[in-house]
């Protein structure tokens, strides 16, 4: 793309597309003359998708953004971690994974209004942007009532209880989300009599006893079986889960049911989250190897390969 040529061969392909996605430092198009602008004239029908950082303008505008830095810009490390601890991040690249949905939903609803208007547009999605429209109940709490947000470990701002408690086996994850709830986990753990207590007879009373409360499910759970227990309360309409490892998760028989593990010969991947009744994601071949397919897709471009092979990225000797 810094060469003449290179810069020829992309306008080239995208003289059929329909979406241009970049995610180049900000000011790096525009040096090549390739502006958004530019895009555009050439271009009416063209969804040009950039993912940046922090965008091209503002106070932050055209700083590199890398996921683990924005988590802690956006606050979202400032409410990981047990209570008194120490900001942490998270254990995944959550905001890296947010905005990539971020930009296909932009470039989707694009897409939908092309095809009335008859017009592309230019779609953003940053990863600032992204972090900060995570922090659910976080920021809504805060606008509410004018409190810093603080880290909670595994309990819920606003639900109780909505928290992991030890078992004799494995950590169990309740989430109880409503009173109904509250009274059938009594019931099902032995203790109808606890559904009655007037400090937990409300979500809002649960959470001013939260302690309280806590002391009694821990000497509840404590010499209990959490996969057993997390089965009849799920079974009962309790929401709850036993916390587990990565390796037990790819076990699961409903991991490979709902068709999320992947095996091609000796590959194995994640399969596709969402499912489409009529067009299902299907897996023909494994992921290429770089540049693999990079002749065959400008030959049916109708692109000779050989007029850009100076530009071009080289395969791998194997």
């Amino acid at each position: 793309m810094t060469q003449q040529a290179g810069q020829e061969l992309l306008l080239r392909m995208l003289e059929g597309a329909d979406v241009f996605l970049e995610n180049f430092k900000i000011g790096t198009l525009e040096k090549w003359g390739l502006s958004s602008e530019m895009l555009r004239e050439k271009f009416p029908r063209l969804i040009h998708c950039r993912v940046s950082g922090f965008g091209a303008d503002g106070p932050y505008g055209s700083q590199p953004g890398y996921d683990a830095a924005v988590q802690a810009m956006t606050g979202l490390m400032s409410v990981n971690g047990e209570e008194g601890g120490k900001p942490l991040r998270m254990g995944v690249p959550i905001i890296d994974l947010v905005t990539g949905m971020n930009a296909v939903i932009g470039i989707l609803l694009a897409l939908q209004e092309r095809a009335k208007s008859g017009k592309g547009q230019f779609v953003e999605a940053t990863l600032y942007d992204s972090g900060v429209s995570m922090l659910h109940p976080q920021l809504p709490n805060f606008y509410l009532n004018g409190k810093v947000p603080q880290r909670s470990g595994n309990r819920h701002p606003n639900i109780c209880p909505y928290d992991a408690f030890e078992t004799r086996t494995v950590p169990l994850f309740l989430a109880v989300g409503n009173n109904r709830q509250f009274v059938t986990m009594c019931k099902v753990l032995g203790r109808p009599e606890m559904g009655e207590d007037p400090r937990f007879a409300t979500n809002a009373l649960r959470n001013q006893h939260r302690d309280e409360l806590r002391d009694e499910l821990v000497a509840l759970l404590g010499e209990r079986d959490g996969v057993q227990v997390s089965k009849e309360l799920v079974a009962a309409g309790v929401p709850c889960g036993p916390v587990r490892t990565i390796d037990q998760v790819v076990e699961d028989p409903h991991t490979h049911h709902r068709g999320m593990v992947v095996d091609i010969d000796d590959y194995r991947g994640t399969g596709a989250p969402v499912k489409l009744s009529r067009t299902p994601a299907s897996y023909r071949s494994r992921p290429p190897s770089f540049a693999q397919h990079t002749d065959e897709v400008l030959a049916e471009l109708g692109i000779n390969p050989e007029d850009y092979a100076a530009v071009l990225p080289r395969k791998p000797v194997v």
